[in-house]
């Protein structure tokens, strides 16, 4: 019992350093500098191969070597990169991935320890691989949400300053000071990124990557398509922003008519293991044998893979995109 506490106290202590080194972002300017090549280096894969976007060093995707050369051979970690950035975390692929790692293997140590069984120690250690992952993914669902309030605001004020004589950039900027983050802070990176030398072109496309959402995908589309055919861009953003708000009405609308299916999928979703966790608590010989029994413990995972594919599965029906 002394073996599997101090297992436990060292695992607990591991977690919270690592997870305090891990969300320990750089500096203010090393962010800044990082998002800037970031820039660049999209335009490079774009295309534009001039003699001074040659001049950028690949990123950091880690901090441990090793790990960063292992990373730059997958596609996929560029991604995940990406995939953070949109979540407005200061963190490196890398840290991600050995967090992720250390809390798997913590956990698995740990139930080892307390309950050896194998389906459990599978279990606990997926469970605790994947939170901070699904901590990510909440963050950036948040960040977008909040972007997509924001935008046809940030919409409207570059309108008025085009109108107002203004130009375009000017626009730009003067979103990244009057609105809230984090539209004022996508706005102020395409603001620098034109500003230091890319091509607007590519200062568009590249917003349209960090925040996919089809609203911006429409901006960007028209104020190329604008800027090669030309037109009244005032008009144009200020039908964008009529569109967009239109959306959200209909979402809005959506959302009231599926609320009943919505709420019949989350009661669903959390039945069983509320059932489970009540059993336990009120009559716990009757749901013992499925904790004590070998074949016991194999159902309750099979039951839990079910549960996910099924919840997966509901939440794609009750939630309609707009």
């Amino acid at each position: 019992m002394q073996f599997a506490l101090a297992g436990l106290t060292f695992g607990i202590v591991v977690v919270v350093l690592l997870g305090a080194f891990a969300l320990g972002g750089g500096g203010k300017a090393e962010n800044v500098v990082r998002r800037r090549l970031e820039a660049i280096e999209k335009g490079v894969r774009r295309g534009n191969e001039s003699s001074d976007l040659k001049l950028i060093r690949e990123e950091l995707l880690s901090d441990v070597p090793t790990l960063h050369r292992l990373l730059l051979r997958w596609h996929w970690a560029k991604r995940l990169r990406d995939f953070i950035a949109q979540a407005g975390l200061d963190l490196n692929p890398g840290r991600l991935i050995l967090l992720s790692a250390v809390l798997g293997v913590g956990s698995y140590v740990v139930v080892q320890l307390l309950r050896p069984n194998p389906i459990l120690d599978v279990l606990a250690a997926a469970a605790a691989a994947l939170a901070p992952i699904c901590f990510v993914a909440f963050k950036r669902s948040r960040r977008l949400r909040a972007f997509e309030r924001g935008f046809p605001e940030a919409i409207d004020l570059l309108g008025r300053a085009v109108r107002a004589g203004h130009s375009f950039t000017t626009g730009l900027d003067l979103i990244a000071t009057e609105m809230a983050e984090p539209v004022a802070g996508e706005f102020r990176t395409t603001f620098d990124e034109q500003n230091f030398g890319l091509p607007l072109r590519d200062a568009l496309l590249n917003m349209a990557e960090r925040v996919p959402i089809v609203d911006v995908q429409f901006f960007v589309t028209a104020l190329l398509v604008q800027k090669d055919t030309g037109g009244n861009l005032a008009e144009i953003l200020d039908n964008l922003a009529h569109v967009v708000r239109d959306r959200f009405r209909i979402l809005g609308e959506v959302r009231v008519r599926t609320a009943q299916g919505r709420l019949t999928a989350a009661i669903l979703m959390a039945l069983p293991p509320l059932m489970i966790v009540l059993l336990r608590t009120t009559n716990p010989d009757y749901i013992k044998p499925l904790f004590d029994d070998p074949w016991g413990v194999y159902m309750l995972g099979g039951a839990a893979l079910l549960q996910i594919i099924g919840s997966l599965l509901l939440w794609r029906i009750v939630n309609i995109e707009v």
